[in-house]
This record gives structure tokens, sequence and C-alpha cells, in this order.
């Protein structure tokens, strides 16, 4: 999915067009706080008409845009996740489907399936609807919804045969059940998230909302009170305050108080955060998946795909004490030749790498290929001669096989081999040895390899307070030895589905706040209890349904990035929650002296409260109106910092804490002198106020 530039002018005038549709009441109530900044613009609007002056014609003006700035941040969030729905949508077709009845195909139309019904789909065919294929195997093209050009295996009967609406046939024919009726498929839903149609606001949200609510109230008592104080000062003071303290300069002050920056932005942060998401290939199904993504403190992590690469890679050629390394090298090159699997190429590479070897020694009419079988667990190379009698017999493959198969020939297993495989064994490696005939000639050193930069990625979690399980299904020697290498925290091995379900609900019993990634139905029960379960999108259909979270890449890793932007939408809404209530305090003060100056002035000097002025302010029209245009500025400004987010570190919370309150708490604080001093020296010196 391709990302969407802030400035990107056709986003940017959609988002004005949707900036002024969202004025519509019912949608503005959905924000307190900016249903009273909508509240104080009409009623000023209205105030204007009657008294029709520049400073209230200027003022009921800056708290429209102040609205408007609210609504277009909220506008250009939402508009980047339509055009990416717009992109998917036409990945939907809406054609023939060969719906499979009795044994026969039967063209029907797409719309017209149901759950349940089975179709048939060959080479070149569109997936109509999600499925899991219930039988045959094929390679399909799924980067219409991944992005990845490369096609995937999709087989019946395992951990691959969920397929995807949309996606299309490359090669062979599979029987699909449709899991889905029309309007509720993965990619329906996902077009649903990524619009933000669904997005519901999450507990932190609606708590914050409440906060920002009575902090609405208390400003509105404030402001109320500063009419009463002006009109017993104004009797004591025996000064006329009516042209200061007017309707549209108390309301402008409420909208300046109350904390519209934070309010503004808030939904615009949380689709930021889904949108980061979709930049990575993921889907939340909901906002409150990505915000507990952030609050995760136990992180339970698969080895195999997820820590290692999943692919065990020959690391180490170690001959019998009589035999010579480089010919051992060879004949266990010959006897890899025939393995197709990544430990089998991996053998050929590691004996051409360290000795250049290159099977120079084999011709096709002497030599008899034995290809690698899960039945046999060997591979291998027979030499016969012209007559062909067997001249050669080598064999590669494991321990057991491989000692059965030379005691088949009369041979013995050399006891001086044992302490070897047992160390590989205890380093959590896997031993491979190497036969001719009927003798051993030495052992190969498979190792699961560890994956690059995963064990800074574990020690920045630990730094913040996160602990990381992994959890496999090898004995506990080769478990322990793969966790003291990549550095997690503890380890369980030869685990079971009801294992990992019986983990999480300890955990989550003690408070902690769980994640983990699955891709099988026996994962959906896990996924389901896990506060973030994020499923591979080339699991099964149980999995997807279980986890609240979809990988597209179905990269098991991707959960360490998962947490971090989760951390960075919270840390983010932290940042400019701060900003904006110091932002509020400040104009507060910045504000009212300025309006304030003149009271109880003697003699043509100025009052006490203008001791207080520090800005020294033109005038309280001045001051007002700097403060209205400041608090609409001050928005937009903040627009792209909500999208982006602040920039992640790995940190404690008492480290963010001190963070926030001296770059945001004293930007907020210091931020208000300043822009509000400048744009009251601008509107003075262009006339714009007397």
């Amino acid at each position: 999915m391709k990302k969407k530039s802030i400035l990107n002018t056709e986003l940017v005038l959609e988002s004005l067009k949707d900036a002024f549709v969202k004025l519509n009441p019912k949608v503005q109530f959905r924000n307190p706080v900016m249903f009273v900044a909508f509240l104080g613009a009409i009623f000023t609007t209205i105030l204007t008409f009657s008294t029709p002056t520049l400073f209230n014609i200027q003022v009921s003006l800056w708290l429209w845009f102040t609205v408007l700035f609210a609504n277009f941040a909220s506008a250009i969030a939402e508009s980047r996740g339509k055009a990416q729905a717009a992109s998917l949508r036409k990945t939907q077709t809406e054609g023939l489907a060969k719906k499979w009845v009795h044994g026969k195909e039967i063209s029907i139309s797409a719309l017209g399936l149901k759950k349940g019904d089975e179709v048939v789909c060959e080479a070149g065919d569109i997936i109509p609807a999600d499925g899991e294929v219930i039988e045959g195997i094929a390679m399909v093209d799924e980067s219409a919804i991944t992005g990845e050009s490369a096609p995937v295996v999709r087989e019946s009967g395992g951990d691959r045969s969920a397929v995807t609406a949309g996606t299309r046939i490359v090669s062979d024919r599979i029987i699909v059940r449709i899991t889905s009726e029309r309007g509720h498929s993965f990619l329906d839903r996902m077009i649903n998230l990524i619009e933000g149609a669904t997005r519901k606001k999450t507990p932190n949200e609606i708590a914050l909302n409440i906060v920002l609510s009575s902090l609405t109230i208390i400003f509105l008592l404030t402001v109320i009170s500063i009419k009463a104080f002006a009109d017993y000062s104004a009797i004591a003071a025996k000064q006329d305050l009516s042209h200061l303290v007017t309707l549209p300069v108390l309301i402008a002050l409420l909208v300046c108080l109350i904390p519209t920056t934070i309010s503004a932005l808030l939904n615009a942060i949380g689709i930021a955060g889904m949108d980061r998401l979709i930049q990575r290939n993921v889907i939340a199904k909901s906002g409150r998946s990505v915000e507990a993504a952030g609050d995760i403190d136990f992180l339970i992590l698969d080895k195999t795909g997820t820590i290692t690469l999943g692919n065990r890679m020959a690391t180490e050629l170690i001959p019998a004490s009589n035999v010579d390394k480089k010919a051992f090298a060879e004949i266990a090159q010959l006897a890899s030749l025939s393995d197709e699997t990544p430990e089998g190429r991996s053998i050929v590479v590691l004996a051409k790498n360290e000795f250049n070897l290159r099977a120079e020694v084999l011709h096709d009419k002497n030599s008899h290929f034995i290809p690698f079988s899960a039945y046999t667990k060997m591979s291998g190379l027979d030499f016969v001669d012209d007559h062909g009698r067997t001249t050669r017999l080598i064999r590669k493959g494991a321990v057991d096989a491989i000692q059965k198969h030379i005691e088949s020939l009369g041979g013995t297993f050399p006891n001086e081999l044992q302490a070897t495989i047992e160390l590989i064994s205890k380093k959590g490696g896997t031993p491979i040895l190497v036969s001719e005939g009927n003798r051993i000639l030495g052992v190969i050193h498979l190792k699961d390899v560890i994956k690059g930069g995963i064990k800074e990625r574990f020690l920045e979690m630990r730094k913040i307070g996160i602990k990381t399980l992994m959890i496999t299904g090898d004995n506990p020697l080769t478990a322990g030895a793969i966790a003291a290498e990549a550095g997690v925290d503890d380890f369980v091995a030869q685990a079971t589905p009801e294992i990992k379900l019986a983990l999480i609900r300890e955990e989550q019993k003690k408070g902690h706040l769980i994640a983990m990634t699955g891709d099988g139905t026996n994962d959906a029960p896990a996924l389901a209890q896990a506060d973030v379960g994020v499923a591979m999108n080339t699991g099964t259909q149980a999995s997807r349904e279980a986890g609240n979270m979809v990988d597209l890449d179905s990269n098991p890793t991707k959960l360490l990035d998962i947490v971090e932007i989760g951390k960075q939408l919270l840390m983010t809404r932290g940042a400019l929650t701060t900003f904006s209530i110091a932002n509020d305090v400040a104009k507060y003060f910045a504000i009212i002296p300025a309006i304030f100056g003149s009271l109880y002035a003697q003699s043509n000097h100025n009052g006490p409260l203008n001791y207080l002025n520090i800005m020294q302010l033109h005038s309280s029209e001045s001051a007002i109106l700097s403060a209205v245009i400041f608090n609409a500025l001050i928005i937009m400004a903040l627009i792209p910092l909500a999208l982006k987010g602040i920039p992640y570190k790995p940190q404690t919370a008492a480290q963010i804490l001190r963070h926030h309150l001296l770059i945001y708490g004293l930007g907020g604080l210091i931020a208000p002198f300043v822009g509000i001093k400048i744009i009251d020296l601008l509107i003075t010196s262009l006339g714009v106020v007397a």
C-alpha cells in the first residue's frame, strides 16, 4: 500500500471540502470541546449581525476557522485512508463464479454466493469470496492485498488454507469453501477499517475526553466569573468596562481557554496510528487494539520464523578423526545435491564456500540420485559402474536414520561422534550424519539462525519494561540454547496450544497485557485470549477471525513493530495533551492581564494587573484577537506532528513523562507568549485593530 504524502494536493483539496461537510451539528456533537467552540462561533456570528463591528467580524471568522481547522485535521487523516480503500475497491469483482455442486461446475454470479458454498478456482481465476481451500494446492497472487508480487502457496489441510476475495490463481486448481457472506468479507472489513467508518473511541480516548470536558466546564465557570468580576470591579473602581467585557469577547476568551488543541487533533492521532499500521501492511480491527499494543508489557513470540529465520542452516563440517575435512566436505556436498530443502541447499553452499567445491567428480551416466524424503529422512547419491553395479553409497540424514542405514549394511555406530552430537544438541543445533557405505564419515552442524538485530530489539524492549518469552515445540536443550543466544527473558519448550492458552491466562491474572502471533487453527484460542493477537494472513480463517490484527505480509517479527507503533500513538497523544493544557494555562495568564490592565488605574497610569501583562499587548481587543488567531493557527501547525507521530525511542514511563514535561509542557507554556505577541505586532501594524 503506497503511502500518501500529507501535502498531497488531491488529499488536501478533498479534506478542505470534508472540513465544511463536518460542520454538521451531529458530527460536531461527538467532540464535546469542539462542540462548545462550534456553538461559540454560531452565537458570535449572530451577535455580529446585530452589532457588525470590525472586531466582532474578525472574532467570528477566526472562531469558524478554529472549528474548520479541527475538522480539517480529522479529514486529512481520514482522506489518506479513503485513498487506500479506493485502491482496494478496485480489486473487488462482480464476475462469474464456478460453483461446485454434486461434482459439477455451475456458473453463477459471484454476487449469489453464500457462506458454505463451494467454488472451483483455476489458473487465471479471481477468487470471488473469502474462503478456505478444501481440496488441491495452487499458487495465488495476493499482490492486490499485500503489495507483494511473488505468488504464495495455498493448500488444503494445513495452516496455509485461507484465501481472500480479489486475489488471483496463478497455477493449478483448487476447491474453496466460502466462509463469509457478501459485504462481510475480509476485504470489505479492511476497507471499512481503513476509511475509519467503524473506528470507535478507545477507553483511553473516552477517559481523556471526560478530562477535557471537565476542563471545559472549569474554564466556562472561570469565564462566567470573569464577567461577575468585571461588573463588580467596574462599580468599585467607578469605571466603565462594558466595552471590554462584551459577549463576543467572553465567547472568544472561552474558546481560547478550553483545550481545543488536543480535542481538535485527538481523532486524527487515533486514525494516524491505524494508518501507520496499514503502511506496515497490518490491519487493526479496532483502534482499541492499536492502543492496547502501546500498553503491552509481555510479548509471547514463536521461535521459528520470529526469533530465528525458520530454516536451519549448515554452519560447520565436523569430520571423523580419520577423515580429511575437504574429502568429507566433498562427500557431504554430493549427498546433499538431491536435497531441495533449505537445509540441503545450505550444505552445498557451505562446502562450496569453504573449499570451492562444485561436484566436479559427478557424471550423470555413473550416478543415481536419492532425493530427500520426509519418510526416510535421508538423501544421497549412488555411484554405479558401466554394468549397473553400485560402487559407492553416499547418504546424508538424521542421526537415527543414518544409524539404521549403516547397521543394515553391517556397520557400527562410532562412539567417538556421540560427544559431538550431544554438544551440537546442547547448543540448540541439529546434528546431521554423513556416511559412505557402512561407515560414518562425520557430522554436519545445522543451526536455526537467529535473525539479525533481534537481540538488540529485545534489549530495547527490556529497557522499557516489556518481558519477552519464546515459545517453541523444540526440546528444552535446544530451546534454552536459542533463548540464550537471542536474549529473550524466558522460554517454554515443547509447547502445545493448551499450554499457550493457560500461560496467557496466568500472566493476565498477574496484571500483564499480552501480545502474541499465530497462524494456525490451533493458535486461535490463544490469539483470542491475548490482548493483542496478530494473525498471519497466510493462516487459517479461524486464526484470522480470532486475532484483532492481521499481518498481510505474514511476518511474525512484525509484532515488535506493532508494539512500537502502539507506544508511538500513546506518546504522541500524551505529548500533544501536555502541550495543549500548558498552552491553555499560558493563554489565561497572557490574556487576562492585557484585558484588565487599565482596571483600578489612577492618574492616567495603568492598573495593578498591568504588571502581569508581560507581553505588553497593544490593547484588550488586540489581545483577544491575537489569542483567537493563535488558537486557530496552532491546530494547523500541529497537524503534521499528529499524523506523523513523535519519534519513538525506547524509554521508561518516567523518562517519557520527563521528556513530555520538558519539551511539550515547557513549549506549551512559552509558545502562546511568543505567538500571541508576534500576531499582536502584525495586526496592530496592519491596522486590523484600533
